[in-house]
């Protein structure tokens, strides 16, 4: 059995640190994996997104349109963007922040939070909601945002992996000073299921 996952958001939200983690995980855990990452203009916001297989079988990273179990947004128009991935009774989990495109900031368009996780509200039927602004302010930073996804992924079941073994990846890949903070951040993400 594979497992495919995506997932998107705009450059500096972590979301190459989380796929690696992910991927780091499942290995770990005796299980073959691929990925890929897409990266637009990372630098300057633009688009993230990565590939990742899960499972016996798999030749290549790229997930076919249909082909993704799980969808995790750190942006949720970025989400909605990459539903075409997504199987029917898929799971998505996405952040509630907008990080509002340049093209959209100058037409003045109504790119809004709301908007986004309405049209994905109406769009998937096993769909996670992490409210950011509360995230930020029970964890005290938003600079690991993406953990917190992935601790609520786990919660939402969206994820062959276990919340030890991905604490255990990140104990290994980041900074020793920020170990305590990024457990907090996973213990709060494991705690969003809503």
């Amino acid at each position: 059995m594979n497992t495919g996952i995506i997932l998107c958001g705009v450059g500096g939200q972590g979301t190459v640190l989380a796929s690696k983690l992910i991927s780091a995980s499942a290995m770990e855990n005796g299980l073959s994996v691929m990925s890929a990452e897409t990266i637009g203009m990372a630098q300057r916001g633009g688009s993230v997104t990565s590939h990742i297989r899960i499972g016996e079988g798999v030749y290549s990273p790229m997930i076919a349109f249909g082909g993704a179990d799980t969808i995790i947004g750190f942006e949720p128009g970025e989400a909605a963007r990459m539903l075409p991935f997504l199987k029917e009774g898929g799971s998505v989990v996405v952040s509630s922040g907008v990080v509002i495109p340049v093209t959209e900031a100058l037409v003045r368009s109504d790119y809004s939070s709301e908007n986004m996780v309405g049209y994905l509200r109406e769009h998937v039927e096993r769909l996670t909601v992490v409210n950011t602004d509360r995230a930020i302010r029970e964890v005290g930073t938003a600079k690991v945002l993406n953990i917190i996804l992935l601790g609520a992924s786990i919660a939402a079941g969206a994820l062959p992996v276990t919340a030890d073994t991905l604490m255990k990846m990140i104990e290994r890949r980041v900074p020793e000073k920020y170990i305590d903070l990024n457990r907090k951040a996973l213990e709060y993400g494991l705690s969003c299921t809503h």
